[in-house]
This record gives C-alpha cells, sequence and structure tokens, in this order.
C-alpha cells in the first residue's frame, strides 16, 4: 500500500508538472493571441485570425478536458455550439465563422479559463512537483551540499529553516522528510483540485446547461429515433435476404423430396441432405442476427464477459480490466457493448495495432470505458468516421466520448456515460 501511494504522489509530481507548464507556457500564449486576434477585428485582420486562435484555444481545452477524464475521472463535458454545415466560403465564410465562435458562450468560457488556468491552475499543479523536488533539496543540504551553499553565499534559508551547519542541515532533511510525507498525501489531491477549478470555470451555468440539455436531448431524439429506423430496415434486409431466403429453399426442396422419395429415393436423398446443410445455415445466419440486436451473453453475463467474449474473437491480443460493482440498465449496457465493439473495430482495421487494452471502471455515478491501442494513430471524430456514431449513440444517454491519437499513436477512446449500477 505504501509503496502504490509513493507511486501515485510521484505520478502526480510529474503530471503537476505538465499541466504547470501546459499552464504558464500555453494558456499564456493563447490568451495573448486571442486577446490581440479579437481586438483586431475592428481593422479587418482578427476577422481571419480570431477563428484559427479559437479554434486552436478549443483544442488546448479539450486536451485538459482529456487529461482530467485520464489522470483525475474529472468529467468536463464539451459544451460548444456545432458550426453549420453550409458555412459560406472566401471572405463571407470568415466573417460569418467569426461571428458565430464569439457568439458562443463556451468561448468566453474558455477566455476565463484562460485566466484561471494561468493563476491559480498554474499554482495548485506547481505545488505537486515543488513538494517532492524540496524535500529531496532537503535530503541533499543533510548529504553535504550545505557546505558549498554557506561557503559561497552565507546562511541558507531552507524554507523557514536557517542552514549553517551539519546540524541545522540535519534539521533541514527533517523537514524534508515532512514536505514529502505530506505530497505522499496531498499530491493526487492538488492535482484534481487543478481539474476542479477547470470544471468550475468550464462548465456553463444552470440556466444555460438547460437550455443546451433540451437542444442535445432533441438532437439524440432525432439521432436515435433514426437509428432505430436504419437498424429495422437492416434487419428487414438481412431477413430477407438470409434466412427467409435459406428456408424459402428449403421449403422447395421438401416439396420436391416428397415428390421423389418413392420414385427415386437416391436424389431424395441428396436433396434431404442438401435441406439439412441449408437448416443450419438459416440457424446460423438467425443466431448472428440475435447477437447483432442484442447479444445472449450480454443479457446473460453483464457488460464485463460480454466485452470480454468481444476481444477473444479479435485477430490481434486484447486486455480487457473490469471492475464493475454491478450492471446499468439494459439499455445503457447495450450501448456501451455496440460503442466497444465499434471502438474495437476501428481499432483491429484502421490503426494497424498489435496490442488492445480495454478498461472499464464505474467511478462518481458514471460507467467509464476506454479502449486504447498501440496503432499509428490519427483517429478523428467526425462525418464519415465510426466514431462519430459511437459518439451520437452515447448521447442519447447524455453520455460523452474523448479521443486522443496524436500521429504515430497510441490512440486512446474514453467513453463516459451517467447511470446507476444494480
Amino acid at each position: 500500500m505504501a509503496i502504490k501511494k509513493a507511486r501515485g504522489a510521484l505520478a502526480a509530481g510529474g503530471q503537476g508538472l505538465v499541466l504547470a507548464s501546459a499552464a504558464l507556457v500555453g494558456s499564456v500564449v493563447l490568451f495573448s493571441l486571442a486577446t490581440v486576434s479579437i481586438a483586431l477585428i475592428p481593422v479587418g485582420v482578427g476577422v481571419f485570425t480570431t477563428p484559427r486562435v479559437l479554434t486552436l484555444l478549443r483544442a488546448h481545452v479539450n486536451r485538459r478536458r482529456l487529461l482530467a477524464a485520464q489522470w483525475s475521472r474529472v468529467r468536463i463535458p464539451v459544451r460548444y455550439r456545432p458550426l453549420p454545415e453550409d458555412v459560406r466560403k472566401g471572405v463571407t465564410g470568415q466573417v460569418e465563422r467569426c461571428s458565430l465562435m464569439l457568439r458562443d458562450p463556451a468561448t468566453w468560457r474558455d477566455m476565463r479559463w484562460l485566466l484561471a488556468d494561468m493563476t491559480g491552475g498554474a499554482v495548485v499543479a506547481v505545488l505537486a512537483p515543488a513538494l517532492i523536488l524540496e524535500g529531496v533539496f532537503g535530503l541533499l543540504l543533510a548529504a553535504g551540499l550545505w557546505k558549498p551553499i554557506v561557503e559561497a553565499s552565507g546562511t541558507y534559508w531552507y524554507t523557514f529553516l536557517p542552514v549553517d551547519s551539519g546540524d541545522t542541515a540535519r534539521l533541514a532533511a527533517l523537514l524534508g522528510l515532512v514536505w514529502m510525507i505530506v505530497a505522499l498525501h496531498v499530491n493526487t489531491r492538488l492535482v484534481r483540485a487543478h481539474f476542479r477549478l477547470a470544471a468550475a470555470v468550464l462548465n456553463p451555468g444552470r440556466q444555460e446547461e438547460l437550455e443546451q440539455r433540451i437542444d442535445r436531448l432533441t438532437e439524440t431524439r432525432h439521432d436515435a429515433l433514426d437509428t432505430s429506423a436504419a437498424e429495422l430496415r437492416r434487419i428487414e434486409r438481412d431477413l430477407h435476404d438470409g434466412a427467409q431466403a435459406r428456408l424459402v429453399a428449403m421449403g422447395m426442396n421438401l416439396g420436391t423430396i416428397e415428390a421423389l422419395i418413392e420414385k427415386d429415393p437416391a436424389q431424395a436423398k441428396e436433396l434431404l441432405s442438401k435441406a439439412r446443410e441449408s437448416s443450419a445455415e438459416a440457424l446460423t445466419e438467425l443466431r448472428d442476427l440475435v447477437r447483432g440486436i442484442h447479444p445472449p451473453v450480454l443479457a446473460e453475463r453483464g457488460l464485463g464477459d460480454a466485452v470480454r467474449a468481444l476481444a477473444l474473437r479479435l485477430p490481434v491480443p486484447a486486455e480487457v480490466d473490469v471492475e464493475l460493482p454491478g450492471r446499468p440498465d439494459a439499455p445503457v449496457e447495450s450501448a456501451a457493448y455496440f460503442a466497444v465493439s465499434e471502438a474495437l473495430t476501428n481499432a483491429v482495421k484502421h490503426s494497424g495495432a498489435d496490442r488492445v487494452w480495454v478498461d472499464m471502471t464505474y467511478t462518481d455515478g458514471a460507467l467509464r470505458i476506454s479502449v486504447t491501442d498501440n496503432g499509428k494513430g490519427g483517429a478523428v471524430v467526425g462525418a464519415g468516421s465510426g466514431l462519430s456514431g459511437v459518439e451520437r449513440r452515447l448521447g442519447t444517454f447524455d453520455g460523452v466520448l474523448a479521443v486522443s491519437s496524436p500521429a504515430g499513436g497510441p490512440t486512446m477512446v474514453t467513453m463516459e456515460i451517467p447511470c446507476e449500477l444494480f
């Protein structure tokens, strides 16, 4: 337990260093660029630069959202208004795009977050590595580092302790141990506090959240109806072209067998064999069709075992780690299963990965699933992408999808669905 806690504190220290660097470099630069670009809109230059700068800003904020989910399991939903598909090209389109992005309340929340991130957020994040480094430095003072420091500049103040001799250096080592013990207990909380601060600034107000929720529910309702209609058409087509056609052929064969059973028993026997094969094929197709609607293993054994069974059928090695204290409602379970299935299919078909990892947990009232592969990366959520269908499927249950897929990999697809387990 102590070793695990120490590893967690060290990891949090590294995470805090990354977050502080991103805040003091990325957030400062983007705030400066965005402010200057918006100020230049009246002279015309900002109309062309602002959409690009705001796109970079959104990517920066979305990266922080992803890290919040991965490192501290803090969920910060994406609330940007989608740009209409019919935005015009040329100068007119640039003006329209700039206007739409500036009228989006999420843009101004992002700007406020930049201010919070490069001040309070940076301070909270840097405390995690600072506690560890300060503790290590206290031990180094006791190991002899105090001598050259005192000889060069006199008494050295280590935090609030004056160090000018071996005895005071040993006291500094004790104080350093205290800082390291404090780090063991607070580092992960400091990183989580950083993300909590980001969530407090980025989350919309109550009224705006309700309006966006109504719009989202309306959109996902239409998507759910369209998906349901498409699924019904697929089932009808598969039945008509597959099992139904085989059953009709089998019926015709049986009719022929009745006519031949006395005249030509050998041919009747051959047709019986074909009819038996057709019935077996029809049964297999019906089972596959049922499995595509709702896999029996999902209904009988739950999401964890269903995903394990799914992983066993993959052509690449897959590791599945499940920590679920119960089962969600059947619709949520089904949506999560098919979302994982789509993510695994994408990983196998498009990423060139030779290994896949699936992790499923339940925290803070949400089912969280991550699918990671060691492929070439470059996965995006957009029109024509299988991940856009996953996003729509999860959106029906107010779920979210986050994708981290830099060029060269790895790719991590993270899904969260608010739900209760039973």
